[in-house]
């Protein structure tokens, strides 16, 4: 059986913003420190994106924990935000189907976003029946994201009690490398900021230019 797991920003949708509009205002809140800059969100968890946040703004007193309750809270105030203002990529929900029908499949996340905007981002488009969420892994998991894809694969095996061949499929060099450290197959969608080239560079098995061609990826993901 295949563990498919999906990255969400930019390999399944695009949330419009609101994620990184929540989480400076949640920031400013929670801290009381002005606004400076935005780290690099693209393929990292939010572990990792928390901490170097704190650092550059130089936040000592607040724990990762109490600015994710805020983040959350904001983000579920305004969830509709995400199908107003963004979409889904390119084939994104044929795929998922063809492969929900598959009984050799289960699909899952493996995001950096933390659980509850996760599951946030891809109810606002109705697709969170597509995943077994309960065996992803999130970015609350750990810092790197290598991690991410080791415990999902735990989790899932313990689950359904059997082995599985995992499989990544992500926009960025972050997925890829990930995906190479815990010997998962590696295919890379250059629906976000990161080229083909780079994908391949990063050592994909397989790349794609987007989705929308379902046969296409169905081979690639299935093969």
């Amino acid at each position: 059986m295949k563990l498919v797991m999906w990255d969400i920003d930019y390999t399944l949708l695009h949330g419009g913003g609101l994620a990184s509009r929540a989480w400076k205002a949640a920031f400013v809140e929670v801290t009381g420190v002005p606004w400076q800059q935005f780290p690099v969100f693209g393929g990292r968890t939010d572990l990792d994106l928390c901490g170097e946040t704190f650092t550059a703004h130089g936040v000592t007193g607040c724990t990762p924990e109490r600015f994710f309750a805020r983040y959350v809270e904001m983000v579920q105030a305004r969830r509709h935000e995400f199908a107003e203002q963004g979409a889904l990529m390119p084939g994104v929900r044929e795929v998922l189907d063809r492969l929900g029908r598959d009984p050799e499949v289960v699909q899952t996340l493996v995001t950096g976003n933390v659980p509850q905007v996760a599951a946030a981002k891809v109810a606002a488009f109705d697709l969170a029946g597509a995943f077994d969420a309960d065996v992803g892994g999130y970015g609350t998991d750990d810092h790197v994201r290598a991690t991410l894809v080791r415990r999902s694969l735990e989790r899932a095996e313990a689950k359904y009690r059997h082995r599985f061949r995992p499989v990544v499929i992500g926009d960025t060099a972050y997925d890829v490398t990930a995906a190479l450290a815990n010997g998962a197959v590696a295919i890379g969608v250059a629906t976000g900021g990161t080229s083909m080239a780079d994908l391949v560079l990063a050592g994909a098995h397989a790349v794609l230019p987007d989705l929308s061609d379902v046969d296409a990826a169905i081979r690639v993901i299935t093969a």
